[in-house]
C-alpha cells in the first residue's frame, strides 16, 4: 500500500526509490577491512561530512597526478613547516606531482630552519609569553621557534646575498632558486622544500616577500650595503608575476593544490583574470586559461567573508576555474591541514606506488617470457 504525505497546501509527496533515482549509497566504515591509509581514505569517501571530503579530495589529487598534461601549482599558507609538514611537500615535489610553489615567506623561512638541520620545539603552556620573549623563544601556537635558529639562517642567507650581483634584479623565485642551490651544495644530508624545488626545477614564488624573515634579511643586507658604499639590490615583484604567468600560459591544463588561503591562494588564482585583462584591455593574442582541477584544505568557514574560506564555486565567477559542467574537478576539505594533508597525500602516493609495482611486475614477467 502506497502512503502519500500531505502538507498544509494539500500537495502530496511522491516517495521515490533511491536506487531507481541512481543515488549513491553510503557505507559503514568497517575498520576490519582497512589495512592501509589508502583503504582508510577510500572508506571515508563513502561516509559523510569531513570524512567524505577527505576521500573526494584524494580522488581529485590522484586525477591531477595522473594527468600528464596537468601542471600543478601548490599554494602554502599557515605555519606548515613549523608544524613539520615540510617533508610531505618536498615529497610531492620529488615525485613530480607539484610543479610550482606559491607560499608565504614565513613558511619558507621556517622551512629553511629545518633544511639546515635545526629544530622546532614543543611549547610549554606553563611558561608565559613574556618569559619566552626574554629567553629568545618565538611562539607559533603550540610550537617554539628559537630566535637563534633565525640568526643561524640569516648567516646562511647572508652568504647568498653577499655574492648577489646588484645588476641582477632580484625577485622571490630567483632568490629561492639560489637558496635551494646553496642547500644542494652545503646541506646534502638534509631534506627540505627549497632544496627539492631546486633539484626538480620547481619555481617557488613568495608574493608578499617583505612579510617574512627572508624579506627582513634582504632589507638588512641592503642597509649594510648602503652603509659600506656598495650598490643596493633591487627587488621587483612584477618579475615574479610575469614569470608565473608565462609559465602557466605554456601549459595544456592547470591544477591547484591549496593549503590554507591568504595571499598565496589569491595571487595564484588571479592568473586567470590577469590573462583575461591582457586579452581584453591590451588586445594581446593569448589564450584564456583557468584551473581545471582544485584541491583545498582549509578550516576557515565561508561566513567569515575572507578569501581563505571562499569556495571554488565563487572563484568560477571571476574566471579563475573551469566550471564542473565544463570538466572542472574540485575537492574542498574543511580541516586542519596537519591532519588532512598527510592523509590525502599518503593515500594518493599509495595508489601511484601500487600501479608502479604492478607495472614493474608485469614488465618482469614479460622479460622472463621473452627469455624462454
Amino acid at each position: 500500500m502506497k502512503h502519500g504525505n500531505h502538507d498544509g497546501a494539500g500537495i502530496e509527496r511522491q516517495l521515490h526509490d533511491p536506487i531507481e533515482d541512481k543515488l549513491i549509497p553510503l557505507e559503514p566504515l568497517d575498520l576490519t577491512r582497512v589495512h592501509s591509509i589508502d583503504e582508510l581514505v577510500r572508506a571515508m569517501s563513502k561516509t559523510a561530512f569531513t570524512g567524505r571530503q577527505v576521500g573526494e579530495a584524494a580522488d581529485v589529487l590522484e586525477a591531477m597526478a595522473r594527468d600528464k598534461d596537468c601542471f600543478v601549482v601548490m599554494t602554502l599558507a599557515g605555519a606548515m613547516t613549523v608544524a613539520k609538514q615540510g617533508l610531505v611537500i618536498a615529497e610531492l615535489i620529488n615525485r613530480g606531482i607539484v610543479n610550482a610553489i606559491v607560499s608565504t615567506g614565513a613558511l619558507m623561512a621556517h622551512g629553511l630552519v629545518e633544511a639546515t638541520g635545526r629544530s622546532h620545539f614543543r611549547y610549554n603552556p606553563d611558561v608565559p609569553d613574556t618569559e619566552l620573549y626574554e629567553q629568545g623563544y618565538n611562539r607559533v601556537y603550540d610550537t617554539l621557534e628559537p630566535e637563534q635558529n633565525l640568526e643561524d639562517v640569516e648567516e646562511v642567507l647572508s652568504q647568498i646575498l653577499d655574492s648577489w650581483d646588484h645588476n641582477e634584479v632580484m625577485c622571490s623565485y630567483k632568490l629561492n632558486h639560489a637558496i635551494g642551490q646553496h642547500l644542494a651544495k652545503h646541506a646534502k644530508d638534509q631534506r627540505g622544500i627549497l632544496k627539492s624545488a631546486y633539484e626538480k626545477g620547481v619555481p617557488v614564488f613568495v608574493p608578499a616577500f617583505t612579510d617574512s624573515e627572508l624579506g627582513l634579511d634582504v632589507a638588512l643586507a641592503n642597509r649594510l650595503r648602503e652603509s659600506t658604499g656598495r650598490h643596493k639590490m633591487r627587488f621587483d615583484p612584477f618579475e615574479d608575476l610575469e614569470h608565473f604567468a608565462a609559465t602557466l600560459l605554456r601549459q595544456s591544463r592547470l591544477g591547484i593544490f591549496t593549503i590554507g588561503g591568504g595571499v598565496p591562494r589569491n595571487w595564484s588564482q588571479q592568473f586567470g583574470p590577469f590573462v583575461e585583462l591582457r586579452h581584453r584591455r591590451l588586445g594581446e593574442n593569448i589564450p584564456l586559461k583557468r584551473y581545471h582541477y582544485g584541491v583545498r584544505i582549509c578550516p576557515e568557514p565561508v561566513y567569515w567573508g575572507g578569501l581563505s574560506g571562499s569556495p571554488y564555486s565563487e572563484a568560477i565567477s571571476w574566471g579563475k576555474f573551469v566550471p564542473p559542467a565544463e570538466g572542472g574537478r574540485f575537492g574542498e576539505v574543511f580541516l586542519d591541514a596537519t591532519v588532512g594533508l598527510p592523509l590525502i597525500v599518503a593515500a594518493v602516493l599509495e595508489r601511484l606506488d601500487r600501479d608502479k609495482d604492478k607495472g614493474a611486475s608485469k614488465e618482469k614477467k614479460e622479460k622472463a617470457l621473452a627469455r624462454r
